[in-house]
């Protein structure tokens, strides 16, 4: 998982894309606590518009690769070798 900041409002929290419908966020408490979004509602959609941008705009750049990792769907999820 990657480090990826809101460009709205600075909150950091890991990210793991793995495809363009797919993306993993892992929010700390921290981040809970900072993300204005999350504040005003949003916790309850566990969503936020801004760093959704923010996360698709570090996809655009470079910055965040989408995962190349191969899974099989019926070995339930294991990596394949």
């Amino acid at each position: 998982m990657d480090k990826v900041s809101c460009r709205s409002c600075g909150t950091c929290v890991l990210v793991e894309k793995y495809s363009d419908q797919h993306t993993s966020v892992q929010w700390n408490k921290t981040a809970e606590a900072a993300c204005t979004e999350l504040a005003a509602g949003g916790l309850r959609t566990h969503t936020c518009p801004s760093l959704r941008a923010s996360i698709e705009a570090a996809v655009d750049s470079g910055d965040l690769t989408v995962s190349t990792r191969d899974i099989d769907v019926r070995t339930r999820g294991r990596t394949l070798a």
